[in-house]
């Protein structure tokens, strides 16, 4: 699934689930088809402007092919650490597809800038866009938990099997 630049309005995560994400760079990505889930972790730059996710992968691998058949994701960051008062972590679920045109090639500034030997892969550019986000960060109080939704950009309705009868 493919996409055009999303509407200027788009609403986005709160600045503290935003800097928590800026200041990681690998998520772990949930995919499902077939009943069967997979998981792999991967490199991710966040595009603040349009607020969504940025990754590179290969077309062959489970996680795209995956994918290809049910954009709906989820996905985990986390700061690792044994402290538990300095316990933070991010849970998304979100769409990811291929971005196109001027959306794709700022995405792909985004990506790049934050790593430039990644111009050598032959791989794909994709985004997530994230939908529901939990944000726990035990700096703020134990077991401290915050969360966000938002509508995805891109109806889905059609996919449901509701829709097919």
């Amino acid at each position: 699934m493919r996409i055009a630049r999303p509407p200027a309005d788009m609403s986005h995560m709160p600045p503290a689930f935003i800097d928590f994400v800026k200041a990681h760079h690998v998520m772990t990505l949930a995919t499902s088809f077939n009943d069967e889930p997979y998981c792999c972790p991967l490199f991710y730059a966040y595009a603040e402007e349009e607020g969504c996710f940025v990754f590179l992968s290969e077309s062959a691998t489970k996680h795209v092919r995956d994918i290809a058949h049910n954009m709906h994701v989820s996905a985990g960051i986390a700061l690792e650490t044994e402290v538990v008062g300095k316990i933070q972590g991010l849970q998304l679920q979100g769409l990811v597809y291929q971005p196109l045109g001027d959306m794709a090639k700022a995405l792909r500034r985004t990506y790049m800038r934050r790593f430039p030997y990644a111009a050598l892969l032959n791989a794909t550019l994709w985004m997530l866009e994230p939908t529901w986000a939990k944000l726990t960060d035990n700096r703020l109080g134990f077991g401290k938990k915050m969360t966000w939704k938002k509508p995805p950009l891109l109806n889905t309705d059609f996919l449901s099997e509701k829709s097919a009868r």
